[in-house]
């Protein structure tokens, strides 16, 4: 009993792997792998670049780096600058303080002299005069906190753009650090430790190969048996004589028709126009390969 529910299985497994080419497909096409090409955010010397082809990445790691010594001097530059305007910034303070201490004396002078006048000890121009001066450092006081005010904005309007300057720096120092976009395989390397990258330039391209899509074509007559979302049979070469069939998941149609490319072979050879769809195909063993045909079966 165990031997034959065995046998049953064996079968059964033989069928769904495998199936020998005898049926025709209804749509033909080649895999393909979403690919992320990646370039550096800042232009510069590659001091730091361990990618290989065909290693796996993980999305936030750090793939190279970019000299950062000239921005590095620039930073400096720009906190010695900052240094130096900010030892220009005056303080009035120590000289209004000491003209608040000359009008406390002068106020108790005010108050003595006001004392006398009201005995007739003083005459009224005494009185008047310590009020002048007192008036005179009042406003000097005033004028002191309004020139200092006017230079001090005038140093700070020097000072904002470096701080700008600095948070720009610090910006690009960031931007010289590779990070990896996207989890995946690195499929080219397209540059080498030491060479000069720049923004316009890729220097590796990445792909996700655990989903692969198939890029097929339908005739017009077959359009209505296909919709998104819908799981059909995909079929690849396994050898001369037989497919393994794989399950996946109609993703894109195309909304045009377009002419059948040379290396696609349609179910119908009359109709001369078709229409692209994409089918998403789990890859967990790595057997599909990008640029590999793959079979669609509708029914």
């Amino acid at each position: 009993m165990n031997r034959s529910i065995f046998f049953v299985f064996l079968l059964s497994f033989i069928y769904f792997s495998c199936t020998e080419k005898t049926e025709q497909a209804d749509a033909y096409g080649n895999f393909e792998a979403i690919t992320v090409s990646v370039a550096p955010e800042a232009s510069g010397k590659l001091l730091d670049f361990r990618i290989f082809e065909g290693s796996l990445i993980k999305m936030g790691e750090v793939s190279g780096q970019i000299d950062t010594f000239p921005l590095f001097l620039k930073k400096q530059q720009a906190y010695a600058s900052m240094k130096a305007l900010r030892k220009q910034l005056q303080d009035p303070q120590p000289q209004i303080e000491l003209i608040q201490k000359q009008l406390s004396v002068l106020e108790k002078e005010r108050k003595r002299v006001k004392s006398l006048l009201e005995d007739q000890a003083a005459t009224p121009k005494q009185l008047d005069d310590i009020t002048g001066q007192m008036d005179i450092m009042e406003q000097q006081i005033s004028t002191l906190k309004k020139q200092t005010t006017i230079a001090n904005q005038a140093i700070l309007s020097q000072i904002l753009p470096l701080e700008s300057q600095i948070t720009q720096l610090d910006d690009q120092i960031k931007r010289c650090t590779i990070i990896n976009p996207v989890s995946g395989t690195v499929l080219l390397k397209l540059a080498e430790m030491g060479e000069l990258v720049s923004p316009a330039r890729p220097v590796y391209s990445i792909a996700n190969l655990d989903t692969m899509v198939l890029r097929a074509y339908i005739s017009g007559d077959q359009l209505p048996q296909i919709s998104l979302g819908q799981e059909i049979e995909v079929q690849i070469d396994k050898s001369k004589d037989s497919n393994t069939s794989l399950k996946g998941r109609i993703s894109w149609i195309s909304s045009q028709a377009e002419f059948t490319p040379r290396t696609i072979q349609t179910k119908e050879e009359r109709v001369n126009q078709v229409y692209a769809f994409k089918v998403q195909v789990a890859n967990p063993g790595g057997k599909i390969k990008i640029g590999m045909p793959g079979e669609v079966y509708l029914k």
